[in-house]
């Protein structure tokens, strides 16, 4: 049913009357007043509106009454559907051309919220269908099927998945990135950030798809799955590789699975059963970024530093700190391996 609330209805009629001198009510589909300049008669039957909405068409009022006052009455009709009164006291040839102002608001406001009611339906409908086949291994059903074309998405055929990550970009970028995801199948999920699935059935349009996003947002982190049947399946490939980029912070905003497969594995694999050990470093960001350079590096004091743009002795001040902090030492290879693990599995 389309209708107005109470408070939409009295918000409306208080802005009116700051520019019309008469006293306005607004009925619902029953005739009763839930707007009002009068607010003592929101809640009562308005006689005038039951007539206009028995009628279907205005009620002119030309004397007071018991029951009525002088006015017009004027049902609001959408879609073929009386949806409530627009009354203004006043004689009518005075308030007349009034009560068609405020009905035609009125009308425009009720349409535009049944669209956002529908828009977010859809949106609704949208993601409970995606996360539905982000979890559902196996095959699909004919109507899963018959619904995922709706959404341009053929499962009979394997998919690519990028899930993206998208930095806080200006407006124009944005606008861009939006232009984009429209042309493909793609779905908004929750996460730390602005993140993005894009399901690729083509295999010919993840590279050209990639070069696009890139040229408008260069730092955005982009994780590829490998073509699978499932999309359920592509998804977890992507998702893990995007924990990956997200522990290590790797020089390279692309990572496909491919290349990862025992990254993916040692990160998932419980090596430690006492807590994580990287959840010491949890808050202190310097040492973090100071861990994942020195793995990025091949444990090189000389090119860690100088990617940190720190003097060597600063980097071994937080080396050290990391060893109390965690018990392990970054410059012992196996204990380099343990917080590497630690850190792929804390982002998991």
């Amino acid at each position: 049913m389309l209708q107005l609330s109470e408070k939409q209805a009295q918000d409306i009629v208080d802005k009116m009357m700051q520019d019309i001198p008469y006293n306005i009510n607004i009925m619902n589909e029953h005739g009763i007043i839930i707007g009002s300049g009068q607010k003592e008669r929101v809640g009562t039957v308005h006689q005038g509106a039951v007539r206009a909405l028995t009628t279907g068409s205005m009620i002119e009022v030309w004397q007071d009454g018991i029951l009525e006052k002088m006015g017009t009455n004027e049902p609001i009709l959408i879609n073929q559907q009386h949806v409530g009164v627009i009354g203004i006291s006043g004689h009518p040839d005075e308030v007349r051309p009034f009560c068609n102002i405020v009905r035609t608001t009125v009308s425009l406001l009720i349409e535009q919220r049944n669209q956002m009611e529908s828009m977010a339906h859809e949106a609704s409908r949208k993601k409970a269908f995606i996360e539905r086949l982000l979890n559902q291994p196996g095959s699909y059903s004919q109507k899963v099927k018959k619904e995922a074309l709706q959404y341009r998405i053929d499962l009979q055929l394997p998919t690519i998945l990028l899930y993206v990550r998208l930095p806080k970009n200006s407006l124009a970028a944005e606008t861009e990135v939006n232009r984009i995801l429209l042309q493909v199948p793609s779905f908004s999920i929750e996460g730390d950030g602005d993140d993005q699935i894009i399901l690729i059935q083509n295999e010919a349009d993840v590279d050209r798809i990639i070069q696009r996003l890139r040229q408008i947002t260069p730092t955005a982190f982009i994780a590829v799955s490998q073509k699978e049947a499932n999309i359920a399946t592509s998804y977890e490939q992507a998702r893990s590789v995007m924990n990956i980029m997200v522990a290590l912070q790797p020089d390279s905003p692309i990572i496909r699975y491919e290349d990862v497969p025992f990254l993916v594995r040692f990160s998932a694999a419980d090596l430690t059963p006492h807590a994580n050990i990287i959840s010491k470093l949890e808050d202190t960001a310097n040492l973090l970024d100071t861990l994942r350079s020195f793995i990025q590096h091949n444990g090189s004091m000389t090119t860690t530093a100088d990617h940190l743009n720190i003097h060597r002795n600063t980097l071994q001040y937080r080396l050290k700190r990391i060893q109390t902090l965690t018990g392990k030492d970054p410059r012992n290879l196996l204990e380099l391996i343990e917080l590497t693990h630690g850190l792929l599995a804390f982002y998991q």
